[in-house]
């Protein structure tokens, strides 16, 4: 739950005061969840907005980060966020958030492995684990620029690994303390596993028949990113029943999955009223019903996990909240076909955790604009461990420098 400071206004009172004082503007009832679009305001007004929130609150914000937080539940959010983070004053509160599927490439992490004792030594323990379901290295894979690291099959455990060995190398020998974990699609296995949900051996396993049932499932599905608020998405998919949404990554960044001839439909229907999109180099209509196909067989080998309740913090892209149920199979099967719920569960995250830094765990930064623009100009600070594939020992010290890794950094 969000930290209350006695005379601080909590999340609630935010949201409150803000849907009061937005209606008064607008000039009738205004749902919170209701859309900044749609208060009918024009950016004068909203100027007003921002100053009548720094009276009563103080220099909680900008103007930019009216535009960048949609609903009054979300300003709400960030507002308790920043009263959070000026509560906490300088110390340092790490979270953890872990890349999912799509970021993957030839070589990836190599650069660390040469570099980093430590990093060798997590990576080598994860294809250890690995080896057993795949059937090969994984770090070989991994290392040795094999294209075959874009097949679905090979893709999942692979990032996998280089998700856990980068979040080890930092936990175990850098001394991190994070303060919460979230990790998108494929991404939250390496997530449960820091969060103390579920021993490596046992996500091995889940991650690899993951990766292996989906591979094989039938072709014609793919997956869109679009420039398009949730709403103007549901317009564009309303007479398309095999196409839905697959993630909610930010305000306007909204990810469709499904059959790619509805894709293309619903592609040219967003183009004419200006709206951009682009197809997603995946093999399949990944987090859609699509998937249904591999729920049986995949739910029956999830069934033997070891899995428990996280011991840290644990913010499911499946809620969209924080979830400190059992990661059992029901919820991994869940996972396979709900929609990533990533802008939900990030801005629940960043009020209810107050982090200093928000860490992008994977092989190449894709997710941090995304965490930029929710967290705002003067929220959390979010950096990503590789930057991409040139990514070395020597970024990594700086992202550690950055961190104050060590005596600063607190549960």
């Amino acid at each position: 739950m969000t930290e209350v400071t006695p005379d601080l206004p909590d999340e609630q009172s935010f949201a409150t005061w803000l849907t009061e004082r937005i209606g008064a503007y607008a000039g009738r009832r205004i749902d919170p969840a209701e859309e900044v679009s749609a208060w009918g305001l024009d950016s004068v007004t909203l100027l007003t907005l921002f100053g009548d929130i720094e009276a009563e609150f103080g220099p909680l914000l900008e103007p930019a980060d009216i535009w960048s937080h949609p609903t009054a539940i979300d300003l709400a959010r960030y507002l308790a966020l920043r009263q959070g983070l000026r509560r906490h004053g300088g110390r340092v509160r790490p979270a953890l958030v872990f890349t999912g599927q799509g970021c993957q490439h030839p070589r990836m992490t190599a650069g660390l492995h040469e570099g980093l004792s430590g990093y060798r030594r997590h990576l080598a323990a994860a294809d250890e684990a690995i080896a057993p379901y795949l059937g090969r290295s994984v770090r070989e894979l991994i290392l040795d620029g094999d294209e075959r690291v874009h097949q679905t099959a090979l893709t999942q455990p692979a990032l996998f690994a280089v998700g856990y060995a980068l979040a080890m190398t930092l936990l175990e020998d850098e001394g991190v303390r994070p303060v919460a974990v979230l990790g998108h699609g494929t991404g939250e296995v390496a997530a449960a596993v820091v969060a103390g949900a579920m021993p490596l051996d046992d996500a091995a396993r889940l991650v690899c028949f993951r990766g292996a049932y989906t591979q094989y499932l039938p072709s014609g599905g793919g997956m869109m990113a679009t420039c398009a608020s949730p709403f103007e998405v549901a317009d564009a998919l309303a007479d398309e029943p095999e196409v839905s949404v697959g993630a909610f990554n930010a305000a306007r960044a909204t990810v469709l999955s499904g059959a790619v001839d509805g894709l293309e439909r619903v592609r040219s229907r967003l183009a004419r009223v200006g709206i951009a999109s682009t197809f997603l180099s995946v093999s399949h209509a990944f987090h859609s019903p699509l998937m249904e196909p591999a729920i049986s067989r995949f739910a029956e080998a999830a069934r033997h996990l070891r899995t428990d309740r996280p011991t840290l913090p644990y913010y499911s892209t499946v809620h969209g909240r924080q979830y400190d149920g059992v990661l059992d199979a029901g919820y991994w099967t869940a996972q396979l076909t709900a929609p990533v719920r990533f802008a939900d569960a990030v801005r629940r995250m960043l009020a209810e955790r107050t982090p200093s830094h928000v860490v992008e765990i994977g092989p190449k930064a894709v997710l941090t604009p995304f965490l930029r623009r929710m967290a705002g100009r003067q929220g959390s600070a979010c950096l990503a461990v590789c930057r991409g594939p040139n990514s070395n020992a020597v970024d990594l010290a700086g992202v550690l420098s950055t961190l104050d890794a060590g005596p600063l950094a607190e549960r």
